[in-house]
């Protein structure tokens, strides 16, 4: 009885076996990533547009030194008092205006053979600010030297909502992205069947660039400070996968 028993439950695990063999070989696909069937072609293509930038960020700051630590940060408080009342004046709206970096520092000189001696100090206060009306920072600036502002560093140049320029770029990219699958397609004797798969692998809003680092001074400030905004690429890249039949 034992050894029939034992013949019956061998002769079931042989009629499952088969079944699941052919489970196991079934062909199967992750489509869209893998079609079933064709040549998958890969492109990668970058959509461009441009933008006026409307958007200026500088940063400009009050530099103070003077024999004591208390002293150079009262003129430095004093002169930044100034400046932040001259963007207010110039209807620089305050959430436009923030505080970048607040330092004071000692000044050392310097002998061979003989420890450094303090012989004053530096306090700086800068603040960043936006300027929503890219043609009237540079007056904006003149003024700004004018009330005590010795350290002017930028503009940084951007636009402000990019979110159409970049549709825009994104509509270009997938028209480039066509046109090389096209001519891919041709060359090898296929044709374009459809997109399998989009994704957005890199995009560039416009936004700041490197910018440039001026000193200024009041008595430097002679003739108006222009700032010429020109235009920004907007760029987005995208990796398109087609099927070609």
């Amino acid at each position: 009885m034992k050894t029939a028993s034992f013949l019956t439950i061998l002769a079931s695990a042989a009629a499952i076996l088969p079944a699941a063999a052919t489970a196991q070989a079934a062909p199967t696909t992750v489509e869209p990533m893998v079609p079933a069937a064709g040549t998958v072609l890969d492109v990668t293509a970058e959509g461009r547009t441009t933008r006026v930038p409307d958007l200026a960020t500088i940063r400009a700051g009050v530099v103070s030194q003077s024999p004591t630590a208390a002293a150079a940060l009262t003129d430095n408080a004093q002169r930044m008092a100034k400046v932040l009342d001259a963007l207010k004046r110039a209807g620089v709206a305050p959430r436009d205006v923030a505080t970048s970096n607040v330092q004071l520092a000692p000044q050392y000189r310097y002998a061979d053979n003989q420890p450094p001696v303090i012989t004053g100090y530096q306090a700086t206060n800068t603040v960043s600010i936006r300027f929503r009306d890219v043609a009237k920072s540079g007056t904006i600036l003149d003024a700004l030297v004018a009330q005590g502002a010795n350290q002017i560093d930028g503009p940084n140049l951007s636009i402000d909502k990019p979110d159409a320029a970049l549709d825009e770029a994104r509509t270009d990219a997938i028209a480039q992205a066509k046109r090389r699958a096209d001519l891919y397609a041709k060359a090898a004797g296929l044709r374009v069947s459809r997109i399998v798969s989009i994704a957005e692998s890199g995009q560039d809003a416009g936004g700041p660039a490197q910018p440039m680092f001026m000193m200024a001074r009041a008595s430097m400030a002679k003739d108006s400070t222009q700032i010429a905004p020109g235009e920004k690429d907007v760029t987005v890249t995208l990796s398109v996968r087609f099927l070609l039949n």
